[in-house]
């Protein structure tokens, strides 16, 4: 009898661990569609079916010596324009002739499938982008059939690729010409010469004043990672703001989900949300790090205009906000890496600090890193370097020294780091609460030590982890969620007496 049973519970456990990785193949892969599928392939089922590609655009009508462009032909110019340009982006892609001929003449897409040719003979394809377009109108035809424009200092970004492997990365300002036609309802390019083009140089401003930064990574109890929108409790941010500026805090990290922001177009009631929390953290003196695009993966070139966009608004509104006092511009970028590429990732993130540095140079940058020896990575770019801390406490001091010697005299921030109390059914040998306390009594003197700003991982235990957020595992779910310095009742534990050295 007692071998049936042991022979029942093996079963069982071999169909627990089989349905286990059956879900967790599932859920990567639908992680893997939902933030990084190669939207361009989708794209040419229907290009203005959404907003694809927004790049920057102005136009100077000043100098037209036809007749006079109404904002009605201009808005239909500049849309067949900004389809145009981005279905040149994909066919060059994916060596595609498809939908071309919706866009170009007959003459100008002649040269465009002499490339796409020569691209599939020598298994070529080009990864591009244009962020920035100058327009300057030379003649809207009499007809109104034609018009005539120079395109300068258009900020073109791209990387050629062949047999899969990156052979050449470029970035220009370069000037084009322009004839476009009306023929059958679409506006179509019909000539497209390339003129001047230099390399594209922007020198971030950076800031060397040391920032004092006592802080937490900040999540209501009620609604941890999914505070905006319905869920936004404004008294409830209050009465957190007000515990934490008493226990001594003078920082708050916190974050800017990409997707319920409503990426390139923001939604306006949920900026400000955010803006009212930033007031609630200056009424109590508290300064505001904001995280930007979380849960977002996808890093594409195809998506940098969209990108742009969503910190073009986001940044504008905060910018001269008094609690703002960096900007953080993705959580662990690192950990995309080997799925999206560290080309691909790093690229990305080098023109996010360069264009948030255009919109506000006032503010300083970071990047949230996982661990230390991903800090290193664009450290000349930001303005301090963060990076996050899980591993053993006894590895600290000399993580923190490796990095410091690499970065030289900037600014260091361990922007993450923390201890569950976790210590049930999944981590009989895990830590309880008098451990939580002894690792925050030990970091927060090696943080005075070294004088290093920080800001720990969090506030609240939380009643529910989010599947987006480490899965469906209940061994890594239970883990998070007691990581708090208060637990789910509103006692505060031991650690909370370490919450600032």
């Amino acid at each position: 009898m007692l071998n049936k049973k042991l022979l029942r519970a093996f079963y069982m456990l071999v169909y627990i661990l089989l349905i286990s990785f059956i879900v967790s193949g599932l859920s990567n892969l639908y992680g893997y569609l939902n933030t990084g599928a190669d939207r361009s392939r989708l794209m040419l089922a229907e290009v203005k079916e959404t907003d694809q590609y927004i790049p920057g655009m102005k136009w100077d009508t000043m100098q037209n010596v036809g007749r006079y462009l109404d904002k009605e032909s201009l808005s239909a110019i500049q849309e067949d324009f900004v389809d145009a340009l981005y279905t040149k982006h994909v066919a060059y892609k994916l060596n595609t002739k498809r939908g071309v001929d919706t866009y170009f003449t007959k003459s100008s897409k002649k040269n465009i499938y002499e490339i796409i040719d020569y691209n599939k003979k020598n298994n070529v394809r080009t990864d591009e982008t244009t962020l920035t377009h100058n327009i300057d109108v030379h003649l809207f035809s009499e007809d109104g059939i034609l018009i005539a424009f120079k395109d300068k200092d258009v900020h073109e970004y791209k990387r050629i690729y062949q047999n899969d492997s990156l052979v050449l990365e470029t970035e220009e300002l370069v000037d084009y010409e322009f004839v476009m036609m009306l023929e059958d309802g679409f506006w179509r390019i019909r000539h497209m010469v390339k003129q001047n083009a230099k390399d594209f140089h922007f020198e971030p401003p950076t800031h060397n004043a040391k920032l004092d930064i006592k802080g937490i990574n900040y999540y209501p109890k009620e609604h941890p990672w999914n505070m905006y929108g319905a869920n936004f409790d404004k008294d409830a941010i209050n009465t957190d703001f007000k515990i934490l500026a008493n226990a001594g805090l003078n920082t708050l990290r916190v974050f800017v989900p990409y997707n319920t922001f409503g990426r390139a177009n923001v939604y306006e009631e949920i900026l400000d949300q955010l803006v009212e929390m930033m007031d609630i953290a200056q009424k109590h003196n508290l300064k505001v790090i904001v995280t930007l695009f979380d849960f977002y993966g996808n890093y594409d070139v195809y998506d940098w205009t969209l990108n742009q966009r969503h910190v073009e608004i986001i940044a504008g509104k905060l910018k001269e906000h008094p609690a703002l006092l960096a900007w953080d511009i993705k959580n662990e970028p690192d950990l995309d890496m080997p799925t999206r590429g560290t080309k691909t990732v790093t690229a990305w993130l080098k023109n996010m600090i360069r264009f948030i540095k255009m919109i506000d140079p006032n503010t300083p940058v970071t990047i949230g890193w996982s661990n230390a020896e991903a800090a290193k990575i664009l450290k000349d770019q930001v303005d301090f370097v963060s990076f996050h801390f899980y591993i053993d406490l006894n590895l600290f001091e000399e993580t923190y020294l490796k990095l410091k010697k690499e970065v030289g005299d900037k600014q260091v921030v361990v922007g993450e780091f923390g201890l569950s109390s976790y210590d049930g059914f999944w981590y009989l040998n895990g830590n309880d609460e008098n451990d939580q306390a002894n690792y925050h009594k030990t970091i927060q003197e090696y943080f005075k030590k070294y004088d290093l700003g920080f800001a720990s991982w969090t506030m609240y235990d939380f009643k529910e982890v989010p599947n987006a957020v480490l899965g469906w595992k209940p061994w890594l779910k239970n883990l998070q969620k007691r990581y708090g310095f208060i637990d789910e009742k509103g006692n505060k534990k031991p650690a909370f007496k370490y919450i600032v050295n």
